[in-house]
């Protein structure tokens, strides 16, 4: 029987990505449909996925599936016609990258969790279903500029950071679990004005948008596909982008650019710039926005200390971390603010 997990180490799978002689298209979706075996549906694709050389991180829960995914574009027929052959997957809408130099995932990882977005809230307690009004980009667009609108940046505060649409409420948290409350404490005593949310690829504002009705909105409404759907309309019908900069992904690109605006700093010298690097230290691998500049004076690194530590050779550093001298934080509750 064949495996239902990677078994190669992290180094040659992304060498054998850089040597594929084909092209792959990156794509997101999400579903909330009740799956009564989580585990079966996911040994099921990881089955099917892996024969087509699909990559990428899903989630899939009772509720349903999230999906990020890297699909060679020579079996990509064959992928949606497998998905959509599943009737609790017909006719998905998918989402396909705006940037795509088809390097986003180099390994196929799919997850059975409680749920397909962590958002910490009792389902049983409101009606989930109860989700906001779907809008276009150009539906989007218009309900902008109707006066007392507030729209709502559902994703985190490192997302925010390096792009938004214009005049948005950025709420400053790391997970959407903890930004669920931040918001309905920010729009407090605007339950009668018209409330627009946006994140990603839509899953959360699903949740969230329920979320917010439950506690009085009245007129709320969310961007239908996310940011990524709404770049390819703006391109598609030649509308003006009302999001500037850029959305940041989930994946190894960890970023596509909307506009040419660059509206973030570098974290060490404030120099414009929106590239997001994990910290080159293995102990630490922070995310943090660095420039070239910053990048070559600190070798990678978010602090001096972190520096310090890629100073020495690989052995040392095996020796200093068997001595208890380097602290990994890779379990660190907050893995992006960065405090430098």
């Amino acid at each position: 029987m064949a495996s239902l997990h990677n078994r190669v180490n992290r180094k040659e799978l992304r060498k054998r990505l850089m040597e594929e002689p084909f092209r792959r298209t990156t794509l997101s979706f999400y579903r909330y449909v009740i799956l009564d075996n989580p585990k079966e549906v996911r040994d099921t694709l990881y089955r099917e996925w892996e024969k087509l050389g699909v990559f990428g991180r899903i989630y899939v829960a009772h509720e349903g599936i999230n999906a990020q995914l890297s699909v060679p574009e020579h079996h990509f027929d064959e992928f949606k016609r497998q998905l959509y052959s599943d009737s609790r997957f017909g006719n998905m809408p998918f989402k396909i990258a705006v940037e795509d130099n088809g390097k986003s995932f180099f390994l196929l990882a799919i997850k059975v969790k409680k749920k397909i977005v962590a958002d910490g809230l009792n389902d049983g307690t409101f009606d989930v279903t109860n989700v906001g009004t779907h809008l276009s980009a150009a539906e989007f667009n218009k309900a902008l500029e109707i006066p007392g609108t507030l729209v709502v940046d559902m994703r985190n505060y490192y997302e925010s950071e390096v792009g938004h649409f214009e005049n948005a409420v950025l709420p400053q948290s790391d997970t959407f679990k903890e930004e669920l409350p931040i918001v309905l404490d920010q729009l407090k005593g605007k339950e009668e004005q018209k409330i627009l949310m946006y994140c990603t690829g839509g899953v959360r504002c699903e949740k969230a948008s329920a979320w917010l009705r439950h506690h009085g909105f009245r007129d709320v409404s969310q961007l239908h596909g996310g940011i990524i759907e709404y770049a390819r309309q703006v391109k598609q019908h030649g509308l003006q982008s009302k999001f500037i900069g850029k959305n940041f992904v989930f994946d190894e690109r960890k970023g596509e650019r909307i506009t040419d605006d660059v509206i973030a700093h570098c974290h060490q010298c404030q120099a414009s710039c929106d590239e997001h690097v994990n910290c080159a230290n293995p102990h630490c691998h922070l995310l943090f926005i660095q420039c070239a500049s910053c990048a070559e004076k600190m070798l990678g690194c978010c602090s001096e200390e972190c520096a310090d530590i890629m100073r020495l050779s690989e052995e040392e550093r095996r020796k200093r971390v068997e001595a208890g001298l380097i602290e990994t934080k890779s379990n660190h509750r907050s893995r992006v603010r960065p405090k430098l």
